[in-house]
């Protein structure tokens, strides 16, 4: 793909302003490769040198918001690994969350109005100033009279003026920076670089209508009715637009705050488990799933029931990728690195050229170090480190239908952490993955799929008519087009002295060797 000076010239910009706050000194070069770690030995040349340790973490929070919201949600993932960045650094950026300055009451209103053609009084009986503010919206405390003077009390999020340009010329240069990569190091296309800008620039898009976000929050209710320990909150369609969202007021404490979460007479362990089995069932069982779940998107109400908002970027999974989902988990928790080498090489994941005892080896040496480990001895950056340098080693294509996944299940698990310092991922996971696996993998599954074969083969056998008919006429008219022998169009002629003038020597023979076989065929 082309890359074009302006947004090399942001690439380079956006690099030189993290290396000037200090953001090169997170990374620890020992545990990445040569080349990665010559580079970072560069950028650090480039370091204020009033720069101090111990203020790095401001220093970087300031650095995303300068570099706009792309930037800022780099930063929300980064701040619930405390173990990848530090510390001092995870809690400055937890402030990105939602003390970024919000851009004001009266743009707000202007919004408002546009959007939906009339006064802001006259869709709310009161509306108050910004209470919360991120990259891409804020929300604002609002109340509605119904017709029979019942007042509701809803929050309101409103889309940032020019937000959408900014996100475009954030997203142009994320693909200069994934071309460069991929063009400079070839052993990095594995990785799918382009790809993965390509998930980021389909979820914006979604994430910039708030009619959209409406939809999937309505949606997740929908699946998730009834689900033990979790909810979402409901949407006042009459009063949502494309750049506004109305829905139900949560009052809760944030998952950001365990100390409150105890004061409200809540367990934040078991908040935890409840986060972690949330997640897990709706990536199985639905196949869709909150994709943002950051603290700043996650309450804890009365009942002591997780709350999750902000629904504008959510993934989904097909049947295939669930089940390899399913069986990956479960064979983890159970120690099964054989089966889950086989999970992959059945998938596809892992080329069949290796065998699948080295390939359980490898998984091994990552499963091990987690099992009866308490949560904060457990390195998640040299366990991602390990993880990466084994998938290129058995030549493991990166899948963009399950990074999104991936992403959410590390920033789940670190959101689980900060609530219980000792949570053991594979215990919680075990009940839900084994309920999947024995729903759908069991006798009860296996009725249910052969079933769907049938019905597949029902739907399949009524159009087989159609198909023969088809068929038929093609052949009558490859009959009628080569009974006098075959001519080729003035066309096709210009088509094979165009290439033959590029000097495109395998096109050129492809298009001979087509019209041959045509010919062939005609005199057959």
């Amino acid at each position: 793909m082309a890359i074009g000076p302006a947004a090399l010239f942001r690439l380079a910009a956006a690099g030189f302003v993290l290396a000037r706050e200090g953001a090169f000194s997170i990374v620890d070069i020992d545990d990445i490769p040569p080349g990665a770690a010559f580079g970072i030995r560069i950028g650090r040349l480039f370091e204020r040198r009033s720069a101090q340790v111990a203020d790095r973490g401001e220093r970087i929070s300031h650095a995303l918001n300068r570099l706009g919201p792309s930037y800022v949600k780099l930063g929300q993932f980064l701040a619930t690994r405390a173990d990848l960045v530090g510390d001092d650094v995870a809690e400055a950026l937890g402030k990105l969350r939602d003390e970024i300055e919000p851009f004001g009451e009266a743009a707000a209103r202007a919004t408002i109005e546009r959007n939906f053609g009339r006064p802001v009084d006259t869709i709310f009986s009161a509306f108050s100033p910004p209470i919360a503010a991120a990259s891409i919206a804020q929300v604002h405390k609002a109340e509605v009279t119904d017709a029979d003077g019942t007042v509701r009390v809803v929050a309101v999020k409103v889309l940032r003026p020019g937000v959408r340009g900014r996100f475009r010329r954030d997203l142009s240069t994320f693909y200069a920076g994934a071309g460069l990569v991929e063009k400079l190091d070839p052993a990095s296309r594995r990785l799918k670089p382009v790809s993965v800008v390509d998930i980021l620039a389909r979820s914006v898009s979604m994430e910039m209508d708030l009619r959209l976000e409406a939809a999937a929050l309505s949606e997740m209710a929908e699946r998730t009715k009834g689900d033990p320990g979790f909810r979402v909150p409901t949407i006042d369609w009459a009063r949502t637009a494309r750049d506004v969202l109305t829905l139900e007021w949560i009052d809760g404490v944030k998952l950001s705050d365990p100390a409150g979460i105890a004061a409200a007479g809540h367990d934040p362990k078991l908040v935890a488990r409840h986060l972690m089995q949330a997640f897990l069932r709706h990536a199985m069982r639905d196949g869709f799933f909150h994709a943002d779940m950051h603290q700043g998107n996650l309450f804890v109400d009365a009942k002591g029931d997780v709350v999750a908002v902000d629904f504008g970027i959510m993934g989904r999974l097909g049947k295939a990728e669930r089940r390899f989902l399913a069986e990956i988990l479960y064979g983890f928790i159970k120690r099964d690195y054989l089966r889950i080498a086989e999970v992959h090489m059945e998938a596809g994941y892992v080329p069949a050229r290796h065998a699948p005892e080295d390939f359980a080896q490898a998984l091994r040496a990552i499963g091990e170090p987690i099992h009866g480990q308490p949560a904060r001895d457990i390195s998640m950056a040299k366990l991602l480190t390990l993880l990466f340098e084994i998938t290129e080693l058995f030549d493991m294509q990166t899948r963009p239908e399950l990074l999104m996944l991936q992403k959410t299940m590390v920033v789940v698990e670190g959101v689980a952490r900060s609530l219980d310092p000792d949570f053991d991922m594979w215990d919680a996971s075990e009940p839900v993955v084994r309920g999947w696996i024995e729903r759908n993998l069991g006798p009860a599954g296996k009725i249910e799929e052969a079933a769907g074969g049938l019905s597949d083969f029902g739907r399949a056998a009524t159009r087989l008519p159609g198909m023969v008919e088809h068929g038929a006429r093609i052949a009558a008219q490859l009959d009628q087009a080569t009974r006098n022998g075959l001519t080729l169009s003035p066309d096709t002629v210009e088509a094979i002295g165009r290439a033959e003038g590029r000097g495109n020597r395998w096109l050129t023979i492809g298009i001979w060797v087509v019209a041959a076989l045509l010919a062939w065929i005609g005199l057959r």
